[in-house]
């Protein structure tokens, strides 16, 4: 072979990549570090005797070894490595947004990219005007004006069965049929659990869901959606105030421009790898207009660099107070 189509191939250095990560973050001897580890990376079992090899870990010539890249969990003396792009788990009480895949009976069977099969039946939609009575065949045979194949909604967990399964309700009028917006999809570990997902931007004119199952919703305001959203907050008629609310007008292009703003911001966090939420989100938004990086531009190298260096500046600043 000769020396230009030589194959040179390097020795594996565990721990290597988080030593690249620490460097571009300014972060040393940083102690949540040596909880990251990848395939083949050494854990730490000093101290600990009589540990019980968890998930993600193998014993090789005495040593605990990760065989998966994932963060270090310890329960007791049980050691196992939680992996970073797992598939989502539902629990009760969990804001999804999903895909409605097809209908069956008298249910949906909804897509929310987890581990369970999901499934909204018909007594647990909310009816037009808020109406509470049994639903009947006629409702049954008239499914598809509720919610079609191929249409994004807004649900809530409303138990996890025993089998896995997970079923789903949209009792509130702030849950059901996503339109005229923008699907982002990030990893589920990124989400951070907050006590509302539902957040109006009002001074962008934006509104965000941001599901526990890693979809992200974003779209114009709508001013029923945010007074039927404003109204499940205080526990007021929901349906009275989506109906009492001024249609929309169609968005502007202004708006649209924003709504993809926020979309690639999410993006943004999604290929750093940094959590998503809306301070987050908020924060690229910003750092984006203040540097006037064009909305094509939001996703090139050089401003994901500058905003891993926003997020080094802020976390050094915050080691320091």
């Amino acid at each position: 072979m000769s020396a230009a189509g030589a194959v040179r191939v390097r020795q594996h250095q565990p721990g290597a990549d988080i030593a690249l990560i620490e460097r571009g973050l300014g972060v040393h001897d940083a102690p949540i570090s040596t909880t990251f580890v990848c395939i083949g990376d050494e854990i730490s079992t000093e101290g600990q005797e009589g540990f019980l090899r968890g998930h993600g870990t193998q014993v090789v010539d005495e040593k605990l070894v990760a065989t998966v890249c994932g963060v270090v969990e310890r329960v007791n003396k049980l050691i196992y490595v939680r992996t970073l792009n797992s598939r989502y788990n539902a629990e009760q009480g969990d804001v999804v947004v999903g895909r409605v895949a097809d209908i069956a009976g008298k249910a949906w069977r909804v897509d929310l990219k987890s581990r369970q099969e999901s499934k909204l039946l018909l007594s647990a939609v909310h009816l037009p005007g808020g109406i509470q009575r049994r639903r009947n065949a006629e409702d049954e045979l008239n499914m598809r004006s509720f919610f079609r194949e191929g249409e994004l909604i807004s649900a809530e967990v409303q138990s996890v069965h025993a089998d896995g399964s997970v079923a789903l309700h949209t009792r509130s009028a702030k849950y059901g049929k996503l339109t005229h917006g923008q699907l982002v999809e990030v990893p589920p570990n990124l989400i951070k659990r907050q006590k509302q997902h539902f957040h109006t931007l009002e001074a962008l004119g934006v509104e965000l869901i941001i599901g526990c199952n890693g979809l992200v919703w974003v779209a114009p305001l709508r001013p029923d959606r945010a007074a039927a959203a404003a109204a499940a907050d205080i526990g007021a008629d929901a349906a009275d105030a989506a109906a009492e609310a001024p249609v929309a007008p169609p968005p502007s292009k202004g708006q649209l421009e924003v709504v993809c703003r926020m979309a690639n911001a999410i993006r943004v966090l999604t290929r750093l790898y940094m959590p998503v939420y809306p301070a987050s989100i908020m924060a690229v938004y910003e750092a984006a207009m203040d540097k006037n990086v064009e909305l094509r531009d939001m996703l090139e190298p050089d401003f994901l660099e500058a905003v891993v260096k926003q997020e080094a500046q802020r976390r050094n600043s915050a080691m320091q107070e």
